[in-house]
């Protein structure tokens, strides 16, 4: 029985960590989408240079609200490592956007807006995936103490 337990246990974690991810991301994702438009519909930057503003902008978003929300209850190893790997990894997540956009812009020869934003949708997505995995293992590392957690059903902390 406490092999389904601490198995519920750690799968309700990652639940609501995935939760938290996806809810900061989202509000990146807006973010990124808004500025994306913005750069290139309105002030009529190009769609790459349009891509790196916006990213760079919804990144440190998304620095702050999975440090301080997401990834609270992980080892804080130090804000230059953590912003620096944060923002490199960001940078490789950002090729997937880049590539995206490029490809439907540059080679497909679609200059709508309409064709911008579904390249970046899948870039995004893509680049997502990429950085879920890679905050986990480099950025915002598992402490190395166990931190006392309250279980959401039954209000009785114990440790993880």
């Amino acid at each position: 029985m406490s092999f389904v337990r601490r198995l519920y246990e750690r799968f309700a974690s990652l639940v609501h960590e995935l939760a938290k991810f996806g809810s900061i991301g989202a509000v990146a994702f807006l973010i990124d989408l808004g500025l994306l438009n913005l750069c290139s519909v309105v002030l009529e930057l190009g769609p790459l240079t349009s891509k790196v503003a916006a990213a760079t902008v919804s990144t440190t978003f998304a620095y702050a609200g999975n440090r301080y929300w997401t990834f609270r209850h992980r080892e804080q190893s130090g804000l230059r490592r953590e912003y620096f790997l944060f923002f490199l990894l960001n940078g490789i997540a950002l090729l997937f956007g880049m590539l995206t956009i490029g490809f439907t812009t540059y080679t497909l020869n679609l200059h709508d807006t309409l064709s911008l934003n579904i390249a970046n949708i899948v870039g995004v997505g893509l680049g997502t995936l990429f950085r879920y995995w890679s905050y986990k293992k480099w950025v915002f590392l598992e402490a190395t103490e166990p931190i006392p957690v309250e279980l959401p059903e039954t209000g009785v902390t114990q440790d993880r």
